[in-house]
């Protein structure tokens, strides 16, 4: 894909080629809790049988069919690998897994975006270096302060909202804003064939949560109404928090310091203290899922693992081993001796996005 030739595609593409590890540290940090309603669980023991064609968007292929077997082996009563629906628990990274993630992450476009929308009622930031940069384009001398300087863009930009406040600025964001280059709202660039892997999985007796290195709060606004997720089924990384008096009332507000860092070996630590069993799929892109990957297969039972390939430079972008953005190696070298899935995107999938 090419980016535009827009002044804002091109600070991105100079985003890219300054970013550093600590950069999504930076990012992953946002978030407030919002509320809504559950759905309800499904309670049957055995698969659900219907004329409906099981994941309609993948091709017939090998990766598909495993799935497919699993669910079914794992759900039918009387077989060997069954697991008891109390215990089906399928976790999903979120960044590349469930939703796209290039040319960066669409969170930190939200800091981005918001940073230059509100700078005017924002008097103390004119002291702020980075942010001083990024109303002026200049990318080097945003991120000249290294780690301190992406902290400060975050955290100017976000710490201290209430939720409500929060969740309002990220739905006016996702109503408002589209992607540079596919010209789609971002909750918009979820993956079709992800969406409906995850009905047939709730179908099939599972529950399915996220578990991102995005922040908590920020997915949780908007994963229900896209993935049929609800908010306390969203483990994230996340800011600590207060409970104090703001604008006259007592309100949760967030604090300019982190809380939790859900990626690599923090997807383990977040399952564990967030969901409390260890689960029986796990389906990531990148190598900051490899963790929870092998958490998840590394333990006795029917497990499975499954990784996203982005292999698809037409419908979607290809990139492993050297991206800046979803590195995927690791993973890559080490799915066929652990006995992974990794699914294709161009080659197992009929389509992307949703229509």
């Amino acid at each position: 894909m090419q980016m535009g030739n827009s002044p804002s595609a091109f600070f991105i593409l100079e985003i890219m080629k300054y970013s550093k590890p600590t950069f999504y540290l930076g990012l992953i940090v946002i978030g407030m809790t919002t509320f809504c309603t559950p759905k309800p669980a499904e309670t049957s023991e055995d698969p659900i049988v219907n004329s409906a064609p099981i994941l309609p968007s993948w091709n017939e292929s090998a990766q598909r069919d495993a799935i497919v077997q699993f669910v079914e082996k794992t759900t039918q009563s009387g077989s060997a690998d069954f697991v008891p629906e109390n215990e089906r628990i399928a976790v999903f990274d979120n960044d590349g897994t469930l939703w796209g993630e290039q040319p960066m992450y669409f969170q930190l476009f939200y800091a981005i975006d918001f940073i230059k929308k509100n700078a005017d009622s924002h008097p103390e930031w004119a002291n702020v270096a980075s942010i001083q940069a990024i109303l002026k384009d200049d990318l080097q001398g945003a991120l000249a302060g290294g780690e301190k300087a992406l902290a400060e863009l975050v955290m100017a930009s976000h710490a201290g909202m209430t939720e409500d406040e929060f969740n309002n600025s990220i739905k006016t964001w996702l109503e408002s804003t589209t992607h540079p280059e596919t010209g789609k709202a971002y909750n918009k660039m979820i993956y079709q064939p992800m969406v409906e892997l995850l009905e047939y999985l709730r179908a099939n007796g599972y529950k399915t949560f996220i578990v991102s290195g995005g922040g908590i709060d920020f997915i949780r606004v908007w994963a229900e109404e896209a993935y049929g997720i609800p908010p306390y089924q969203v483990v994230g990384s996340s800011l600590k928090a207060k409970y104090e008096e703001k604008d006259g009332k007592l309100q949760v507000v967030k604090l300019p310091e982190l809380n939790h860092f859900d990626d690599k070996e923090g997807k383990p630590v977040g399952i564990h203290q967030n969901i409390g069993m260890r689960p029986t799929i796990a389906v990531g892109n990148s190598d900051g899922d490899y963790q929870m990957i092998d958490y998840t297969t590394n333990s006795q039972g029917p497990r499975l693992g499954i990784y996203i390939h982005h292999t698809d430079s037409v419908r979607e972008y290809a990139y492993d081993r050297d991206s800046h953005i979803g590195q995927f190696a690791k993973g890559l070298d080490d799915a066929d001796k652990k006995g992974w899935i990794v699914v294709d995107m161009a080659n197992d999938w009929k389509t992307i996005y949703p229509d």
